[in-house]
């Protein structure tokens, strides 16, 4: 179970760089001339809620004074210390909100624990780079200020792609960040994300339905900082370049390597083990404990995609298919040998099978995890049919 918060904590919480209180955000001075705006693109983490960036708008006043010439706008904040909070959390109702923080405050979180940071100027003209700034502090109003959040598709990375058009206007266009013809989904590149997080990549797999299996647009797949950085590097207004190019302020901790897929490793010894269990008389005992272990883990696991699907409001987590082979029903086969048990065996099994031919079919992907957990309980179904079967024929 740790493992599946820790999971949910990266989906729901990750593209956050850091968090204050309401009380300790810095009111945006109200000065305007020479006005100089830039995006802040903030790499990965060690944390598994830094997984997949941060970014932020960063607007430099030449007339105001320090520190309140070099201010921050980061819609990636929440109240950790608010009342039900953990409740909140869960159920997908968590208020974020964008708030402002001095420049150097913002750097030195980033220095600290080891994260990169790079800018791109915006090349705009002043009444330009004036909407924008209008458009930001108006958001920051108590009035306006809070949104709820959703990893895919409201977070604080798709509130800044926002303000561009939305303040510019039809004048403004993104750059190209994928190729016309290449087709990747919401679940394909968040899975590119947690190359090196096995289990966390697991357990959001088993919780998000198929919405996230849609292929992404140019502008969907802008939800993530380091693509909204390259679409904005691609940018024009009235066809002229928007922003330079990204340039480093910090260069943060290199990349780790994948390491041992522990979970894959651990889903073919539980394979090995039920095919032995099943075929071997000797180990009869073990085939029957890993009955037990199966069926009472993916009763489990279809109840918890249940309440995530029908309970909350993360949109991620609705038309999960993977409630084909995790069946709540199976906690009642697991400790008991109920009538009808064999026909209950052969349609989880032909539901199983159908949950391969969805992920063919591009409904829903299966990652390679899955595959020896859904054989192994094929081997299970396959083993309950033919006891039923064999008890009626005594009979």
């Amino acid at each position: 179970m740790k493992h599946f918060v820790l999971a949910l904590a990266a989906i729901f919480l990750c593209l956050r760089g850091f968090s204050q209180s309401a009380d300790t955000t810095i009111v945006s001075q109200q000065r305007i001339p020479g006005l100089r705006i830039s995006l802040l693109t903030c790499g990965t983490g060690q944390e598994v809620w830094e997984t997949f960036g941060h970014t932020a708008v960063r607007i430099t006043d030449s007339a105001a004074q320090p520190p309140f010439n070099d201010i921050v706008y980061n819609y990636g904040m929440f109240n950790g210390f608010d009342k039900d909070f953990e409740l909140k959390f869960m159920r997908g109702k968590l208020s974020y909100f964008v708030a402002t923080a001095f420049f150097g405050d913002f750097m030195e979180e980033y220095y600290e624990y080891g994260r990169s940071v790079q800018e791109q100027v915006l090349l705009l003209p002043d009444d330009a780079k004036l909407q924008i700034k209008a458009y930001l502090d108006h958001n920051t109003l108590p009035d306006n200020r809070y949104y709820k959040y959703d990893f895919f598709f409201d977070n604080c990375a798709t509130r800044i792609r926002d303000v561009f058009p939305r303040s510019l206007g039809a004048g403004f266009h993104f750059g190209l960040t994928i190729k016309a013809d290449q087709k990747i989904s919401f679940r394909d590149i968040m899975n590119q994300y947690f190359y090196r997080r096995h289990w966390e990549r697991v357990g959001v797999n088993v919780l998000l339905g198929s919405k996230i299996d849609q292929i992404m647009s140019n502008k969907d797949i802008m939800f993530l900082p380091d693509y909204l950085r390259d679409g904005l590097a691609g940018a024009s207004l009235n066809g002229s370049p928007v922003s330079t190019k990204p340039a480093s302020l910090l260069e943060g901790s290199p990349h780790l390597p994948a390491g041992t897929n522990v979970p894959l490793v651990l889903f073919i010894i539980i394979l090995a083990c039920t095919i032995a269990g099943h075929t071997l008389k000797q180990l009869w005992v073990l085939g029957r404990i890993m009955n037990v272990v199966l069926l009472t883990a993916s009763g489990l696991l279809g109840i918890l995609i249940l309440v995530m699907w029908f309970a909350t409001d993360h949109q991620g987590c609705s038309n999960n298919y993977n409630l084909l082979w995790l069946l709540p029903t199976n906690l009642m086969l697991a400790f008991s040998r109920p009538k009808g048990r064999g026909r209950y065996a052969l349609i989880a099994l032909v539901m199983l099978v159908a949950t391969f031919v969805f992920h063919f079919l591009g409904m829903q992907c299966i990652i390679a995890e899955f595959a020896p957990l859904m054989l192994a309980l094929a081997v299970v179904y396959l083993s309950i049919y033919k006891q039923a079967n064999a008890t009626t024929a005594k009979n």
